[in-house]
């Protein structure tokens, strides 16, 4: 059984979630706390596997909360808030200084149905994740920037979730102003995707976007999937272009990494590189056979850098995967691909 601790300063969401979380047979709520003094007190006591963690409460804010806990105690945390767009930049802050996966509170955009899949879902990712990978990320990740010689038509599709915040961000810090164009999907909520960009666009040379139904997909240009939106990559002319739709949760995601890399396999063919990153379950590996039927040539992130390998262990299983590389040396694998070099990277 995985051990929950809840925290929430409202008793109907503390009510609601514990709930929810008693219908799974592998998750335990055990127990619950209005405030981070009182989690802190529970921590100590109930020892839990997992702590999901509202950002606004009383006495103590959980950013405040989260910063003590990983000082002195790191383990598993779920951020659970109405992610509105100011609570979204907390939310990313959170994920910054260690959180595991953010989800928002039921709402327009979630139900209580949803939340209760979904949740169960990041539970059970965190409770496998390496904390101390999260914890290490930005440190251990450092990566000489890449160069190109030329611009390639290349379009590069990313898809990643537990852990793949950190593991985009290396990677699109690396890659230089003539970088293939790049469409990403990352298992987040709406509001959230917008402050992701934001900040990816502050600190790298590429243009990175959250994606607008129509965006081109552009050399020097990466655009990541809105939060709780699908999107696919359709040619247009001699170009390619985005577009974002409602639709059906795909493996129990939206956006999907298999709806991206479908959309890819069927509009850019051999023209693709394909990357899966860090994340719990199996989206993307069906999508990426698919790119790789079709002529892509598609990497995968190794265990030894993942924060949990269940996506690309999923695509490599499915056969969908050219080349497995450590986090460092993806980038280096994208510009080779890019340039249809296609060399075989060894880890040293």
């Amino acid at each position: 059984m995985i051990k929950v601790l809840v925290v929430d300063d409202s008793a109907i969401v503390r009510k609601v979630l514990s709930l929810e979380l008693s219908k799974t047979a592998d998750i335990e709520v055990i127990g619950t706390a209005p405030d981070p003094y009182v989690a802190r007190d529970k921590i100590v006591r109930l020892n839990p596997d997992v702590i999901t963690l509202d950002i606004e409460m009383p006495k103590m804010d959980g950013i405040t909360f989260l910063k003590k806990l990983m000082h002195y105690k790191p383990m598993p945390v779920i951020v659970v808030s109405s992610l509105t767009p100011a609570g979204s930049k907390l939310a990313f802050e959170a994920i910054q200084l260690g959180a595991v996966e953010v989800l928002c509170k039921p709402g327009e955009a979630y139900t209580v149905s949803d939340l209760a899949i979904e949740l169960s879902d990041k539970i059970r990712a965190a409770a496998g994740a390496n904390i101390k990978k999260i914890l290490t990320a930005q440190d251990n990740t450092a990566a000489d920037n890449i160069r190109l010689e030329t611009t390639t038509e290349k379009i590069v599709a990313i898809g990643a979730s537990t852990g793949g915040t950190q593991a985009i961000r290396h990677i699109l810090k690396a890659m230089p102003s003539n970088a293939p164009g790049m469409v990403i999907v990352q298992h987040m909520p709406e509001n959230f995707t917008r402050s992701f960009s934001e900040s990816l666009n502050n600190e790298c040379v590429m243009q990175v976007l959250e994606a607008k139904d129509g965006d081109y997909v552009s050399t020097g240009r990466a655009l990541i999937a809105p939060g709780n939106k699908h999107m696919v990559l359709r040619r247009s002319g001699a170009m390619y272009r985005v577009e974002i739709k409602d639709g059906p949760r795909v493996q129990r995601q939206r956006p999907s990494v298999d709806v991206l890399f479908h959309s890819v396999a069927l509009s850019a063919g051999a023209n693709a590189v394909g990357v899966i990153l860090t994340g719990m379950g199996a989206d993307g590996a069906e999508g990426m056979l698919k790119m790789k039927q079709a002529g892509a040539f598609n990497i995968a992130q190794d265990e030894a850098s993942c924060v949990v390998f269940g996506m690309p262990q999923e695509a490599i299983k499915a056969g969908g995967v050219d080349l497995v590389a450590g986090l460092k040396k993806i980038p280096a694998a994208i510009a080779d691909a890019a340039a249809a070099k296609r060399k075989l990277l060894q880890d040293k």
